[in-house]
């Protein structure tokens, strides 16, 4: 599994390197990665359906318990199959609908990173691990939804997008830190077994909340569901990989692996339910509204994933069936819709469904693909969507809920009213009806296109048709991990009871709707008239009050000046200090422990004291500059009275290598400028008086207090033994500046990649002007 990781990450590494040689046949090698491994997950579905679980185990920082921990279940294959078996769909269709595109290969290497982030989140089994992986998909999947990078509103819809789910990924790291801190492990496997001892915690209910936020962050639940029908502005590509299968179901992927060690109780069940019930309906009436193809496919991928975080908060074990089923519908019937958007885009040039009609004539493999697609998304007898709804009715019925059964299955029937029509409208209407003249010209694009979401189209119709594949091999080893027992259940292709009455209904009134629902702009308009109340105005808003903030902030505090910077860090830390002293005491020194000073001592203070008047009254660099040499030679000479002569020739070669480079850059610069009114100097010598004043009760505190020899005989005991230096102090200064070199050394990494990013920027004409 671990190699199925690192084969992404490094072709998109390769790419880097070999990008060029992409752009000609050689890009036909693109969609083996996502074959093979698409096969090595195939291959292992017989044991995984079997109740077996494959585990791989690395040491990463076993000393902080993180290790490179990874774990094949029914959940994670489940996801796997999609990532990769849709992955590899897409690599093909990509291939032709980027072709001749000035950054094909930049595209590819964005779309392996991204690949291989996904397979990471759902493979993990230790919380930090998946975490790295899920912030990786966002950072990825930042630069897929930004690609076209020359249009602000792509460039506008990437930060969004990133804003939205970096906010959340700071959240599910919060929970993840307390999850750990509870349990005392990193392991998802063994948080499972410590169950009880987190939701007997006081701290359960903050960390399902901030887990939720993460989660629904990422799969776009209200009132974080703006950012998904603005990511459209992706290529198709993306959107039929992203944000059909893959990264938006990453949300759903952790409130499902995470359902055996939180879920359960009230709180999980009853806000999940409520929040996957309100995206669920609010997307699908959203999406009636619509005319752009990806409008409506955004809102009602946004209803779907509605109704997965739905069924998982209903709880039980046919709700974790319908939920996985549904999961494998919804990414077959969703991926071909948005392929088939791509290709009608790509032929005509519009996506305004009040525009386009009769395709069918001049693209039947088209037309076929997205009319199973949208029957599927319909539920149509015979294909999996219809069983998946089916399914959906099953649970809500069945939901321990007595008293709200009918309010549960009257909100699914309201919300696949909406999906049956919005698939009617993205998969039927553009190839029906009669062919616009202005559209005489389109023809049937390379086979490239049209039989990858050909392929997933009847992959949905078979599932429906044989279901017990996609049931005991797939969807029942997934629900078996969320509900934490084996389940055997088979799929049925249709119920003879109650269901069945509700499935047929839902879909006659949903066709009906389609018929009679005519979305225009006059409606769109219309609807954005509630556009001031809606999660995005309000949210962005407070984002807008934010960054005024910041400005606000930064301009108070970062004026340009370094004696604005100079006076406010010595007042917070003389603030700082003063506080300590307060609460720590009264300093309990004893008079008789001070000495009278030596005559040297008392000259080499008046010396300092000499110094540093001239330093503050002269108008001169030069003599400032020598006079602090002075100071500094005063500090060596008091090293050495008090046996300390290494320091003492570390200040003196300081003092003196500074003092030779200030001369030599400042010589020739002009004089001080006397700006200062006497009230700054007032004010300056104050805070400076009592930042000296704080230093000083500081020492005298520290010498005041019991000597605890603790720390000094750790190192003299483990200074040569672990170090292999027999002088403690170097021992200690090498341990404390290795870490401080190794963040200097990631700092001065990142200035040398924006200097070389600098020499390599090529700007046009217009862009240098």
């Amino acid at each position: 599994m671990l190699l199925t990781l690192l084969s992404g990450l490094f072709s998109s590494c390769l790419i880097v390197f070999a990008g060029k040689h992409l752009k000609s046949r050689w890009s036909l090698l693109l969609p083996i990665l996502p074959a093979l491994l698409f096969s090595f997950f195939a291959a292992q579905v017989p044991w995984i359906a079997s109740g077996n679980q494959l585990a791989q185990h690395f040491n990463w920082v076993p000393s902080l318990g993180v290790n490179f921990d990874l774990k094949l279940d029914g959940l994670s294959l489940l996801f796997a199959l999609l990532i990769t078996g849709i992955g590899t769909a897409i690599f093909i269709y990509a291939r032709s609908y980027l072709k001749g595109h000035i950054y094909f290969d930049r595209f590819f290497g964005y779309l392996f990173l991204f690949m291989s982030a996904m397979l990471g989140v759902v493979l993990s089994d230790n919380i930090i691990l998946l975490f790295i992986f899920w912030e990786l998909t966002s950072i990825s999947s930042f630069f897929l939804i930004g690609f076209n990078n020359d249009n602000i509103d792509s460039r506008k819809s990437a930060l969004t997008a990133l804003s939205i789910t970096g906010l959340g990924g700071f959240f599910l790291l919060a929970a993840l830190i307390l999850m750990a801190n509870i349990t005392g492990t990193f392991s998802i496997s063994a948080m499972i077994d410590s169950k009880t001892l987190i939701l007997d915690h006081p701290l359960y209910p903050l960390v399902i909340c901030l887990l939720f936020i993460g989660a629904f962050t990422k799969s776009a639940q209200f009132p974080f569901h703006f950012w998904l029908p603005g990511a459209m502005k992706a290529p198709t590509p993306v959107s039929a990989y992203l944000h059909s299968a893959t990264m938006v179901k990453a949300g759903i992927y952790i409130l499902a692996r995470f359902t055996p060690i939180l879920g359960g109780t009230d709180y999980w069940n009853y806000t999940l339910m409520t929040v996957g019930g309100i995206t669920m309906l609010y997307a699908a009436i959203h999406a009636l509204f619509r005319i752009d193809l990806k409008g409506i496919l955004a809102y009602s991928t946004i209803s779907a994933l509605g109704i997965l975080t739905f069924l998982i908060g209903i709880g039980t074990q046919d709700a974790f069936i319908a939920a996985m089923v549904f999961l494998l519908a919804h990414a077959l019937y969703k991926a071909t819709l948005f392929m088939v958007t791509g290709i009608i885009d790509h032929e005509t040039g519009t996506r305004d469904i009040t525009v386009l009609a009769g395709l069918k004539k001049v693209m039947p493999p088209v037309a076929v693909a997205a009319a199973l697609a949208a029957l599927s998304s319909a539920g149509l007898p015979f294909t999996l969507g219809f069983i998946g709804k089916d399914l959906v009715y099953e649970a809500t019925l069945h939901s321990p809920l007595t008293d709200y059964i009918w309010v549960l299955t009257g909100l699914a029937i309201l919300t696949n009213i909406g999906l049956v029509a919005a698939g009617f409208m993205a998969g039927i209407k553009p190839f029906v009806g009669t062919l616009p003249v202005t559209l005489e010209h389109v023809h049937l694009p390379s086979r490239s296109l049209w039989i990858p979401p050909l392929i997933l189209a009847v992959l949905g119709l078979l599932f429906g048709i044989f279901p017990s594949f996609a049931g005991d091999y797939i969807s029942m080893p997934a629900a078996s991990s969320l509900a934490a027992v084996f389940i055997s259940k088979h799929l049925q292709i249709w119920h003879f009871n109650i269901i069945l009455v509700l499935s047929i209904a839902t879909l006659l009134l949903g066709t009906l709707v389609y018929f009679f629902n005519k979305p225009s702009i006059a409606k769109l308009n219309k609807l954005a008239k509630f556009d001031h109340i809606s999660p995005q105005r309000i949210i962005t808003g407070y984002a807008n009050d934010i960054v005024r903030f910041a400005t606000w902030f930064t301009n108070l505090f970062h004026n340009g000046y370094l004696r604005s910077y100079h006076l406010k860090i010595i007042l917070f830390a003389e603030a700082l200090l003063a506080y300590k002293l307060w609460v720590s005491g009264p300093i309990k020194l004893d008079v008789w422990m001070l000495t009278y000073p030596d005559i040297y001592e008392v000259v080499i203070v008046a010396v300092l004291i000499g110094a540093l008047y001239i330093i503050v009254t002269t108008p001169s660099r030069l003599t400032s500059v020598v006079s602090m040499s002075v100071i500094g030679y005063c500090i060596c000479l008091i090293f050495v009275i008090y046996s300390a002569p290494d320091l003492a020739m570390t200040q003196f070669t300081i003092d003196t290598l500074s003092t030779v480079l200030f001369v030599l850059v400042l010589y020739k610069l002009p004089g001080f400028i006397n700006f200062a009114s006497k009230k700054i100097l007032y004010r300056d010598a104050f805070i400076s008086l009592g930042f000296g004043v704080t230093l000083s009760l500081i020492a005298l505190k520290a010498w005041s207090e019991p000597i605890s020899r603790e720390v000094s005989n750790f190192y003299g005991e483990n200074a040569y033994l672990l170090a292999k230096g027999k002088n403690v102090v170097n021992v200690i200064l090498v341990d404390f500046r290795g870490i401080d070199t190794m963040f200097e050394t990631v700092v001065l990494s990142i200035a040398a990649l924006g200097v070389y990013s600098l020499i390599r920027l090529r700007l046009k004409s217009s862009e240098r002007e």
